[in-house]
């Protein structure tokens, strides 16, 4: 046996509360996210069973998946909508939650939020009724998402009863090529290995190229970990981490959050520990990624031609999304762009798209929708002379939200339609019913909204200013 630990063994271990003999252990929760979808059945739980919330000092909430990206100060049309955000209110109040409701300076997409206002720090549990909490893994921090009966066992013991998962490391060294982008070093990742590649594990991303990104470059990568199967990703936190933290609203200030740090660094893995399964790529193989099936596995370079094969699921899926085997997306023409999600929305994103943007103009068959984070995103882009920018190029900037990425509000791609999208999920009717969607990063999805077709990068890769 060996006492060298991975990142992931040093926080979970500095969470155990107890553990049965040969089976589950109860794990310490720090923060718990919520929003209105998933806590409305789990606060009616507790009250049915006449238990209080336990710790609601832990717990932030925020209005994100349902609703709408324009007029929010307008009363909300769609009564489903409206009803959960008001269920959402109550049951903050009632239990004296912090809420960031719809129209609040700091509302916004709970894995956007979460992390600008500094809730998300290294060396912590965190956990939230969504699948993409993996996100927070970046600041080597143990996310993931929980379901509806879980939420319940956090609000009432601040605990979950959990089996461990084993532990992967994925490595990428090397220098990425210009014009890729940290989705399309995910995306790649994702198209090598599988969506079942991750069951059951908490992977780790190391190597030069996560060293190298930026803090929203890693919430990108990590927020896809689910994608792969992976119960969650992390990174180990350094001082990029380190900085995007310090100075935030609700991160430790002076002399405690030197401490921190100092706890912080002791966190990466242990030169010599071992990981159940490992993988390794080089950063020069990767490219910028479009997807052309129904999951997120079913993913190639822009410049490759979709792939052949006779299984059922691969051929249901191309029928689906209406393309061939051997066909290349160049030239497919797209009527829908969409820049947003909790996987690309964050201010970073909309700065490589409004670089790309400057001076040309959308293709007239393109609706493009640009959707910030959170509302801090929406002020900086203001701010930075970036909605100017999306203005004179005729692309529409709204509020933010969850919006297009999976069709619980107003912003539904059509049936039939094709939807290059900076989202993490492609099933079939994400979007929208019918809806076709393809997955790739900000620059990709604005060089298509420009061109009104997808467009080969490749082809001028060593002329893009885009690292």
């Amino acid at each position: 046996m060996t006492n060298k630990k991975t990142l992931f063994d040093k926080v979970w271990d500095a969470h155990v509360v107890d553990s049965i003999e040969n089976g589950p252990q109860i794990l310490y929760i720090d923060k718990h996210l919520i929003h209105e979808v998933t806590s409305p059945q789990a606060f009616n739980e507790l009250e049915a069973r006449g238990i209080a919330v336990f710790r609601p000092n832990q717990i932030v909430a925020t209005a994100d998946h349902n609703t709408p990206t324009e007029n929010q100060h307008l009363p909300i049309k769609d009564l489903q909508s409206k009803n959960q955000l008001e269920q959402l209110s109550t049951n903050c109040k009632k239990n004296n939650i912090t809420l960031y409701e719809l129209g609040h300076k700091y509302n916004g997409i709970v894995h956007v939020m979460a992390p600008e206002l500094g809730f998300t720090q290294p060396g912590m549990t965190m956990v939230c009724g969504d699948s993409h909490t993996s996100t927070h893994g970046a600041f080597g921090t143990i996310a993931f998402g929980i379901g509806t009966s879980q939420v319940a066992q956090v609000f009432a013991s601040q605990c979950l009863l959990l089996t461990k998962p084993k532990s992967l490391r994925v490595t990428v060294n090397g220098k990425l090529k210009n014009g890729v982008l940290p989705k399309d070093v995910i995306l790649y990742i994702i198209s090598k290995l599988g969506t079942n590649s991750g069951t059951g594990y908490f992977c780790e991303y190391a190597g030069d190229v996560f060293e190298n990104m930026t803090m929203e470059g890693r919430m990108t990568v990590c927020n896809m970990s689910i994608e792969m199967g992976a119960r969650g990703g992390m990174i180990a936190p350094d001082q990029t981490t380190f900085n995007y933290v310090k100075g935030r609203e609700y991160a430790p200030k002076g002399e405690a959050f030197d401490k921190k740090v100092d706890y912080w660094k002791t966190l990466p893995t242990d030169e010599g520990a071992i990981f159940d399964k490992e993988y390794t790529f080089d950063a020069e193989d990767i490219e910028p990624m479009i997807t052309y099936g129904t999951n997120p596995g079913m993913g190639i370079k822009i410049s490759e031609n979709i792939p052949n094969s006779k299984d059922a699921s691969f051929v249901k899926s191309l029928e689906y999304m209406n393309f061939e085997a051997g066909e290349s997306l160049i030239n497919k023409q797209i009527n829908y762009v969409f820049i947003g999600s909790c996987t690309n929305s964050r201010i970073e994103d909309f700065r490589v798209a409004a670089k790309y943007i400057e001076g040309k103009q959308k293709a007239d068959n393109v609706t493009a929708w640009l959707v910030p984070g959170s509302k801090q995103v929406e002020i900086q882009i203001i701010d930075e002379g970036l909605k100017d920018i999306f203005d004179a190029a005729g692309f529409e900037l709204r509020q933010p939200g969850c919006s297009a990425c999976l069709a619980m509000n107003d912003d539904k791609i059509p049936q039939g339609e094709y939807c290059v999208s900076t989202s993490n999920r492609n099933f079939e009717g994400r979007q929208g019913q019918g809806s076709r969607t393809i997955l790739a990063s900000p620059l990709v999805a604005a060089a298509t909204a420009i061109a009104g077709k997808i467009v080969d990068l490749t082809e001028n890769i060593e002329t893009l200013e885009f690292a």
